[in-house]
């Protein structure tokens, strides 16, 4: 059988094309301004930031609103999304900006959080570099000391716990970092000091009283640092009547609940654990006779800004 489209002599149509240098559509993929030499190949991020340097504008993007989007993530601890967000409203915002500034040291927060400190620590130095002066340097300079600490690098976490309280004096969680680290390297009746700084301007919790009370015992302050042990201990079991009444709506029996985890440690607002605070593990653990063994202890840092 003979194709009837061999017999059809259709001729296709022809035409002039285009100019050698028309550009409107070209199969080329794009020039990117990363250098390939320098990018990470598993690196995935690299190209979705270039493209959106290049789809999308600055004058686009409320920085504010993503900075949000990023604290939203971390009060229902989806630290990651959280890390990834703050990232990119840093690079949306005006370049040093405060708002830079402020998705930076967030973005230290939520790297605490995976207990990334590595990460952490970069994400605050960033932050310092832009103002060392700010309204947020003073929380990027206590959560600098927090990861450094964590990081077993105590040494730099002291310079950086001091440098938060000249920044701020009347940040209480940076009075009590400054404490904690001098009770490490034995300069207890200094920390005394700063942990009375930091009860003075509101900080006061049981972990606070138990580190007051350790520096009073190495100090030789012996009958003092009892009673402020007693009374830590009976704002911890306060603390815990209160949180089982909320849970629960209901007060506990006699002697509360002996034993259970406390609530100590340092959060943020609405409850959310700073990265410092760890949310209730700072609070003391059960033994297995159900007596309560010592708490655990912590460094503070702070949690997200305008979380």
């Amino acid at each position: 059988m003979t194709d009837e489209r061999d017999d059809d002599g259709h001729e296709f149509s022809s035409g002039q094309g285009v100019d050698a240098d028309y550009d409107a559509f070209t199969l080329d993929p794009p020039e990117l301004g990363e250098d390939p030499s320098r990018v990470d190949p598993v690196d995935s991020r690299v190209l979705t930031e270039e493209l959106d340097r290049r789809n999308i504008g600055s004058e686009d993007v409320d920085v504010k609103q993503l900075i949000d989007v990023g604290l939203s993530y971390m009060g229902i601890n989806r630290f990651e999304e959280a890390t990834e967000t703050f990232e990119r409203a840093a690079r949306f915002a005006e370049e040093d900006s405060l708002e830079a500034q402020e998705a930076w040291v967030n973005k230290g927060a939520a790297h605490a959080q995976l207990e990334e400190f590595d990460q952490a620590i970069g994400a605050y130095q960033e932050a310092l570099r832009i103002d060392e002066e700010s309204e947020h340097a003073a929380t990027a300079e206590t959560n600098l000391a927090y990861a450094l600490w964590e990081s077993g690098r105590s040494e730099q976490a002291l310079e950086h716990a001091e440098r938060a309280v000249e920044t701020d004096p009347r940040f209480a969680e940076a009075w009590y970092n400054r404490g904690f680290l001098l009770v490490e390297r034995g300069l207890a009746e200094d920390a005394v000091k700063c942990f009375d700084n930091a009860i003075r301007l509101g900080y006061r919790d049981a972990g606070v009283l138990e580190e007051k009370a350790r520096a009073l015992e190495e100090a030789g302050e012996h009958e003092q640092a009892e009673e402020v042990a007693d009374q830590a201990e009976e704002l911890r079991r306060e603390t815990e009547e209160q949180l089982i009444e909320e849970q629960t709506g209901q007060a506990p029996g006699p002697g509360g609940r002996g034993g259970q985890p406390g609530s100590g440690g340092r959060g943020g607002q609405g409850g959310q654990p700073g990265p410092g605070g760890r949310g209730g593990q700072g609070g003391g653990r059960s033994g297995q006779d159900g007596e309560r063994e010592g708490p655990e202890r912590e460094l503070q840092g702070e949690g997200p800004e305008g979380f």
